[in-house]
């Protein structure tokens, strides 16, 4: 199967909208793409480096007779913007999502979907702290793996147009079910974006002085830190009850680890540490 998105939206020109922009460009695999943002100046931006042909400030102009909209804005705004755009998208269009959390809202974008247009959920893992366009760049997705989550309602045909596309931008694809996504996601992205958070904000207790001395075991375990508030902020509410039972997996953890501290209990605390490390370890060899 070729595919074509003659007319592609990107709603959101960040690292990742942007990115699957240049690479839909690089491969072929659209003949225009729109931007739509809340700054002008990051769109007019955008469109000097050719990651954009044009942009607007109006969503219904950017998506219009498109083929494909991608949704790369924080997730907390995503069913807004498809009610806001529902009117104007013409039959034979799909609409995807890049975000980390599908899960309920999945489910919540399907049932708002007008007569004829198909909504297919993806999440590309291909992110990093770094959320701008000056870090966009085609070859993101060479190598990574991308989760696409159909439901029974989802259109076949454009499934397999939206595999592809993630396979032609060099993604490995993984079909998953919505609700096991987030699973597995608050567990091995979405909790170490709160423990990170909280990791740095402990510091900021003690002494905010303190953070100038960190080394680059500090820097590596809370990089993630640096990410975008507001997007970790919808992230972890749209998973919440996943989260909730993490976190007291992990709280867990953490006591078990005080009381052998407070015993002294050097041997248990080896052990704690050795399995993690024999976990990690299977980590580099995937």
């Amino acid at each position: 199967m070729e595919i074509n998105f003659d007319k592609t939206s990107i709603i959101g020109v960040g690292l990742i909208g942007a990115s699957l922009g240049l690479a839909m460009r690089k491969k072929g695999l659209c003949t225009s793409i729109h931007g739509f943002g809340r700054r002008e100046g990051n769109l007019l931006r955008a469109k000097e480096k050719g990651i954009i042909d044009s942009y607007s400030l109006d969503l219904k102009k950017v998506c219009e007779d498109s083929d494909l909209i991608v949704l790369s804005t924080p997730v907390g705004v995503f069913l807004e913007i498809v009610k806001n755009i529902s009117p104007y998208l013409k039959k034979g269009s799909i609409i995807i999502d890049v975000g980390s959390v599908k899960g309920r809202l999945v489910y919540e974008i399907e049932a708002i979907m007008p007569e004829g247009v198909f909504y297919i959920g993806t999440h590309p893992i291909a992110g990093s702290d770094k959320s701008g366009i000056d870090d966009a760049r085609p070859e993101l997705f060479e190598g990574a793996r991308c989760i696409i989550t159909p439901t029974d309602k989802t259109d076949r045909d454009s499934l397999e147009k939206i595999n592809l596309l993630w396979q032609k931008v060099g993604s490995h694809v993984e079909l998953m079910d919505p609700l096991k996504h987030d699973e597995i996601y608050g567990a091995v992205s979405h909790l170490p974006h709160i423990i990170a958070y909280s990791l740095v904000n402990t510091i900021g207790e003690i002494n905010h002085e303190y953070i100038k001395y960190a080394g680059q075991g500090f820097k590596d375990t809370t990089r993630i830190a640096l990410s975008s508030p507001e997007l970790w902020r919808d992230i972890v509410i749209y998973n919440r009850e996943n989260l909730l039972r993490l976190l007291e997996v992990f709280k867990g953890e953490l006591k078990k680890l005080e009381e052998f501290l407070k015993n002294s209990e050097s041997e248990a605390i080896k052990d704690i540490f050795q399995r993690a490390r024999d976990l990690r370890h299977r980590l580099q060899n995937e």
